[in-house]
């Protein structure tokens, strides 16, 4: 199918998916958080809602970048270079700051799971690293020649909500395990943190060095 990359695109993209569905962020604070102190639910309302977020933000990212592809090629190959750029420096933060969980602190009242959802959709969709992490690291999986890249940028979108779901249910599931493995195993955050780099900044200098002998 048209909208399907070719295989290596797809596992070297279903990899960066899966490290970052585990490093710790806003996002996963959230939930982690509102599962701690409100239980299950809420947390599952947050996983929900920081979803349809991403959602939206695919759907967004998709039609921008593809109206920035319409308009000029050379706009979309400085988009990616800039967003190689991006990833270098999100590679640094990485390794110079490492991940963390700020978990909240307990609460006592319990919020509607609606109010929850409402949000973690509003979290998540006006964070504007997100956004600028969905507009910049999409592109570097489609090429600025290919006629089908709109229905890429979606599909790829979709794949990373697809991946991240179960796992982040299952963290919510597993809650206060997971954070307590978190908390007493920097080691093994280390691991993620210079994981997390190495598929940031190799993805990066892929795009440059290809861009450089163009």
């Amino acid at each position: 199918m048209a909208y399907l990359p070719d295989y290596t695109t797809l596992l070297a993209f279903t990899a960066a998916a899966l490290v970052l569905a585990l490093t710790p962020g806003p996002d996963m604070t959230l939930f982690m958080s509102k599962t701690l102190t409100q239980g299950r639910r809420a947390g599952l309302a947050a996983v929900l809602g920081a979803t349809c977020g991403l959602v939206v933000h695919t759907v967004l990212a998709a039609i921008g970048v593809s109206a920035l592809l319409s308009a000029s090629t050379v706009a979309f190959a400085v988009l990616k270079i800039v967003g190689a750029a991006y990833l270098i420096w999100l590679a640094v933060q990485a390794v110079r700051s490492g991940s963390s969980l700020a978990l909240q602190a307990a609460s006592t009242k319990r919020q509607p799971f609606h109010r929850v959802w409402l949000q973690a959709l509003g979290i998540n969709i006006l964070n504007p690293k997100i956004v600028l992490f969905f507009v910049t690291f999409l592109p570097q999986f489609v090429s600025a020649t290919d006629p089908h890249a709109t229905g890429k940028l979606m599909f790829l979108g979709f794949y990373f909500v697809a991946l991240g779901m179960p796992i982040c249910t299952a963290m919510v599931l597993g809650a206060s395990a997971f954070a307590r493995f978190l908390k007493t195993s920097p080691k093994f955050m280390r691991a993620f943190d210079w994981a997390f780099a190495g598929i940031m900044g190799t993805f990066a200098l892929k795009l440059l060095v290809a861009k450089a002998n163009e």
